[in-house]
């Protein structure tokens, strides 16, 4: 049965969207309310905060500081390529970036095909979670996040990866 929930973070609402079973939930999407791409904030036949309390006690987690990887079940709805480049998200190490020219050479995507990649990057439905954040453009830019270049900045920096702006 697909449930949902939303959960208040530093960066506003997400909404978490997942299968429940005897076992648990198993995460189907996390987003931001309002992504082109996301359901509806009903998504689901029932909203239940208690199938989401392991998801909620990890990103509780993250963003104090104390998680660097998710390990929770994860079901994300795509094509085998985009469930490939989504994979390969999963090993960009905590507080660093990779470019999308370097994450398309490790997967042996041909340079004629980055466009691709970067569409799948920007498909992902698993925010956070699979860390599309951690890639930027080649000349170290900000490219396009589905939750805004904003809270691309914001969890980069959260991590590390970028130095805080002063002022």
């Amino acid at each position: 049965m697909t449930v949902h929930t939303t959960y208040d973070s530093p960066l506003g609402a997400l909404l978490l969207v997942g299968e429940e079973s005897a076992g648990g939930v198993t995460l189907t999407r996390l987003t931001v309310p309002g992504r082109r791409t996301a359901p509806a904030a009903g998504a689901g036949p029932r909203r239940d905060e208690r199938a989401f309390a392991a998801v909620t006690r990890r990103l509780d987690a993250y963003f104090a500081g104390r998680l660097t990887r998710f390990e929770v079940p994860l079901a994300p709805e795509g094509t085998p390529f985009q469930q490939r480049v989504w994979r390969a998200l999963d090993d960009i190490p905590y507080g660093t970036t990779t470019t999308y020219g370097a994450l398309a050479g490790r997967l042996g995507v041909p340079r004629a095909e980055i466009r691709a990649l970067g569409a799948a990057v920007g498909a992902n439905p698993l925010l956070i979670v699979r860390p599309c954040h951690r890639v930027i453009g080649s000349d170290g830019s900000m490219r396009g996040y589905a939750a805004g270049v904003e809270r691309k900045v914001r969890l980069l920096t959260h991590e590390g990866a970028l130095q805080p702006m002063l002022g």
